[in-house]
């Protein structure tokens, strides 16, 4: 070549990217001595190679092993683009196809997408030749075979990253990618070690038969960024080894055995791939975040896993077990690991002192780096990728006690739940979202360049400047440096600000003059907003934000616009006392603070649930963790049925004493009804969800309370007692509000025990009943009034007794009392036998016209005498005219009359069986729409009289004030106390209307 020829070629060499042109014109000409494909097809796709030299020099390593594959793949458009990408970025893969020359022929198919989990973990096992479980091989060809399939599979993954149009926006699905190839690696590596340690002279130490080591059972859990499926080319892969068997095999094989087996395969697994052999190996495994470390047992059972983490696991290993996955192994058994550990880590963020252990650990790791590291360190050093996992993790393990939608894995699905759960701001999630990205991108293509594992910025022009065009984040090296600079400081910034001095600024929208209380201006400031007794709010005011305390350094910020909420309450002095008890019983929880710095929503909730009810301010005192339900609606739902009767049992099993046992049952009622009144305060259930809430409550109560007087009331030898509890009223109809009596009947039957033992037992069982579900602060009140003979009967009947009673003797008033009658606990059977005696009485086949007669005769006497001396009649909401009673009893009526005829009154739901009665033709829509309108406003108005004051009553009061904040409970805008009345009133008249025809005639 002419000099002036070759010097143009030089210098269309340096155009394309080429550094040491020489020596690149030199490797060309003999590529294309070798491979017979012209130097202007060669250098076409060189561009995009983030090193040409370096790829060029790996294509001729390639094509002196055997140029054929090379020439191959450099065919077509796609491979030649696949092999300039990926060898210009890696000269480890440049090495391996070196090696293994044939391998190369696979970069020219082009893929659309990622392959699968579930298509590595096939190619890897095929590999391997595994079938059930067992390699076709156990010797070092087969961990060969899995190396070479696994290093294919990975190429496939950087060719997609490295051509991928936005390789920031693709970390995501690469890293999910990379860890699921280490995942099928480690299935691939678990199959060899079974064939490996049931074949003779494969492994040392014993030799297990093929039938054990099937029959033993270990699972890989993967940890860390393995688990979380956001793993790196080259980096450790942190496992949890589980071992175990079925309990049959346990018996045959024996415990140790078996554990022996699991342990056996857990070493032979990690050695296939991590020891060194002909190929090279693929990773460390790391297996020290088990229990106790290095110095723990390499695999334990489940059980002794639970142990560990109950009794002495480190707040450091329940973050660690955040990212735990079952990723290899017996399926059956890592799920099994993962559910039993999940609990146990959302609970961490509830210890003691575990914020501030968490953050000292994160700063023991930024003191550990080597001084001449720091400026270069991608992962540890301050604004790398530590600090973003470390703040996210930590809001994760303290918010995620409560909050189930941030429990993710994945570093950047935490970050979407954190922002959903306004836990952070959109602003700083996406900020920590896309530094993370650009992070992750440089830890990849740092990693790719010889496959190793490193988190070091490149200290020389010309590394910045390969990691810049591999990257694409910038055009030259200075470049590239000033993209992680700028990254660097604001993650840095937003991790400051988040981990340990995160202020959301509440008060940031009042004006000026209102951001601080000087003491001159704060008593007047406080009278005119609607504080009836300054002095003592600044008393209070002074005693949440004095000193030097973290707590009292967020109170202050926050202090002034919770003042400004507690004055849109209703009674802003009792709500601001009330915060200050709960702020005091709660002392330094990280999570109240944080909640209060971070959720500015969840401030004003609890500021608005104090201001607006009593009832709620002096349960919460005694539950201050309930304060925590007010960041999620979905904390305030009630909790089903099944799940508090689940709890019921379960605390009863921990507890040996009755009077043990209905402690934490009366702790249990007290947080689900502060739960269901936190709702029914702001808004969050319906009427009818409030009352199907208090009844479950109550229902759960009941039936865990008998079966704890059960269990110490009745031996062994009478058993055969049956005994139930049978609602009655409101509490039969599922129509509980706050404030309402449970009406019930006892009812037994001896079965196979004497009749004077089982009276005597069941008259036991009643007492007892009564004594251990009292509860001084919520009253649990058990009216047993509706019984036969009322207050003179005997407090509990056998099913006998019953039926000869109602036979001969019943009342027009118990039919009509059995209406609402429902069984709630006890023996299933005695509760349908006496539900069969009671619909004999209560849908009877010819109604009795004098027992009607007498009912309304009843109704109106009780009108007259039952009435609370000196109370306004018109303002009764239970048995003033229009209210509950007149819509019950005329529903009660038509049921009485109707009810044989037409099944579908046969409910114990008032405004069931008022529907039912618009059906049967019984009543016009129109008059029990008035009807329905009147029982709902009762019922809201009698439930949020309860919740106002803290106190039951029936009697809507004449305060204005009082009326103001019973019309805030029902949604009513502020200063609404006449409208409140006109509503009632009105309501009641009308239904009254309605009533007076239709029960009188």
């Amino acid at each position: 070549m002419a000099a002036p020829e070759r010097s143009s070629a030089l210098t269309a060499l340096a155009r394309i990217g080429f550094a040491d042109l020489a020596a690149a014109d030199a490797c060309l000409a003999e590529l294309e001595g070798l491979i017979g494909v012209p130097r202007e097809q060669l250098v076409a796709d060189a561009a995009s190679a983030a090193d040409p030299d370096c790829a060029t020099a790996g294509l001729v390593a390639v094509a002196r092993r055997d140029s054929g594959p090379l020439r191959a793949v450099l065919a077509t458009t796609h491979g030649r683009r696949a092999v300039w990408a990926l060898l210009g970025a890696s000269e480890g893969f440049g090495a391996f196809y070196a090696r293994h020359p044939e391998e190369i022929v696979h970069l020219g198919t082009p893929h659309i997408a990622l392959p699968s989990a579930a298509q590595m973990q096939h190619d890897l096992l095929e590999s391997v030749g595994a079938v059930d479980g067992f390699a076709e091989d156990g010797g070092e060809s087969s961990w060969v075979a899995l190396r070479i399939g696994y290093r294919r599979l990975v190429s496939r993954i950087a060719v997609f990253d490295l051509l991928a149009p936005d390789a920031v926006e693709a970390v995501r699905a690469v890293s999910a990618a990379l860890a699921d190839a280490a995942a099928a690696a480690l299935e691939a590596s678990l199959a060899v070690a079974r064939t490996r340690i049931s074949t003779p002279g494969l492994a040392p130490g014993a030799l297990f038969s093929r039938e054990a080591v099937a029959d033993a059972r270990l699972a890989i859990i993967g940890m860390g960024k393995t688990g979380a499926r956001e793993l790196n080319y080259v980096s450790d892969v942190d496992v949890i080894f589980v071992g175990g068997a079925s309990p049959e095999a346990m018996e045959r094989i024996g415990a140790s055995r078996v554990i022996d087996i699991a342990t056996r395969l857990a070493v032979q697994t990690m050695r296939g791939v991590s020891e060194f052999e002909v190929e090279p190996p693929l990773w460390e495994v790391d297996a020290n975040l088990r229990p106790e470390g290095s110095q723990g047992a390499l695999v334990r059972t489940l059980d002794s896993h639970l142990t560990y983490y109950e009794r002495w696991a480190k707040s450091w290993e329940f973050q660690a077990l955040l990212k735990a996955r079952a990723i290899a192994g017996d399926e059956q058994l890592g799920a099994d690991y993962v559910e039993a550990v999940q609990p146990k880590v959302w609970t961490s963020g509830a210890r003691e002192n575990f914020v501030d252990s968490v953050q000292r650990m994160r700063e023991r790791v930024t003191e550990h780096i080597p001084a001449d590291d720091v400026p270069y360190q991608l992962k540890l050093g301050p604004g790398g990728i530590r600090d973003i996992e470390f703040t996210v993790q930590l809001l994760q393990l303290v918010h995620g006690l409560t909050d189930e939608s941030i429990r993710q894995r994945s570093t950047l699905d935490a970050l979407d739940a954190l922002v959903g759960g306004g836990y952070i701001g959109r602003t700083e999630a996406s900020a920590f979202a896309h530094d993370y990205r650009v992070l992750r991108l440089l830890e990849h293509r740092l990693q790719l360049v010889r496959l190793s594992r490193t988190h070091l910025m490149p200290r020389t022009p010309e590394g910045l400047r390969t990691l810049a065009r591999s990257s694409g984040l910038a055009q030259t090296g200075a470049g590239v440096q000033e993209v992680w600079d700028r990254v660097k400081r604001e993650v840095r910034e937003i991790h400051v600000r988040l981990f340990y001095r995160p202020l959301l600024s509440a008060v940031a929208s009042l004006p000026e003059e209102q951001r601080e209380l000087s003491t001159e201006q704060a008593h007047d400031r406080l009278a005119a907003i609607g504080f009836r007794d300054p002095a003592g709010a600044l008393r209070t005011i002074g005693s949440l934000t004095s000193g030097l305390s973290r707590k009292a350094t967020i109170q202050r910020h926050l202090m002034p616009v919770m003042i400004r909420w507690f004055a849109d309450g209703v009674d802003p002095d009792y709500g601001l006392l009330a915060f200050r008890r709960i702020s005091e019983r709660l002392g330094d929880t990280p999570w109240f603070l944080r909640m209060l710095r971070d959720s500015s929503g969840a401030a004003e909730r609890l500021t608005r649930a104090l201001s607006g009810s009593r009832y709620v301010g002096e349960l919460m005192e005694w539950i201050p963790e309930s304060v925590a339900w007010l960041d999620d609606d979905a904390d305030l739902r009630p909790r089903p049925g099944v799940v508090l009767q689940e709890e019921a049992r379960a605390i009863q099993k921990r507890h040996e004493t009755i009077d043990d046992a209905m402690r934490a049952v009366r702790s249990l009622r007290r947080r689900e009804l502060l739960r269901t009144a936190v709702a029914a305060v702001l808004g969050v259930l319906t009427i009818e969800e409030l009352a199907d809430s208090l009844t479950t409550i109550t229902e759960v109560t009941l039936q865990s309370t008998l079966r704890a007087v059960r269990r110490q009331v009745v031996p062994p030898e009478d058993a055969d007692l049956d005994f139930a509890i049978i609602a009655m009223g409101r509490f039969g109809g599922a129509e509980l509000g706050f404030g309402s009596d449970a009406d019930v009947l006892y009812v037994y039957r001896p079965e196979g025990v004497a009749p004077e033992r089982a009276n005597e037992l069941a008259r036991k069982i009643v007492t007892e009943l009564r004594r251990v579900s009292e509860d001084y602060r919520v009253p649990l009140d058990l009216d047993a009034d509706l019984r036969p003979e009322g207050r003179t009967g005997p407090l509990v009947r056998s099913l006998e007794s019953y039926a000869e009673y109602y036979r001969r003797w019943s009342l027009s008033w118990e039919a009509q009392a059995l209406l609402r009658a429902r069984g709630v606990a006890g023996s299933v059977k005695l509760i349908r036998a006496f539900m069969q005696l009671a619909d004999d009485l209560r849908y009877p086949v010819d109604p009795d016209e004098k027992g009607l007669r007498e009912i309304k005769r009843i109704k109106a006497r009780v009108e007259n005498e039952r009435l609370p001396q000196g109370v306004d009649r018109a303002r009764h909401l239970k048995l003033g005219p229009g209210t509950l009673s007149d819509v019950e009893w005329l529903v009660q009526l038509i049921q009485l009359q109707h009810a044989r005829a037409h099944p579908s009154l046969r409910t114990t739901s008032t405004l069931g069986a008022l529907d039912a009665a618009v059906a049967a033709g019984l009543i016009g829509e129109t008059s029990a729409g008035r009807l329905a309108e009147a029982w709902h406003l009762s019922t809201r108005l009698r439930s949020a009289n309860t919740l106002l004051s803290g106190q039951t009553s029936d009697v809507l009061p004449t305060d204005r004030r009082q009326l103001d904040g019973i019309g805030r409970i029902l949604d009513y805008p502020p200063r609404s106390a006449t409208q409140v009345e006109e509503d009632y009133f009105g309501t009641a008249r009308r239904a009254r209307r309605v009533f007076e025809k239709l029960f009188y005639g």
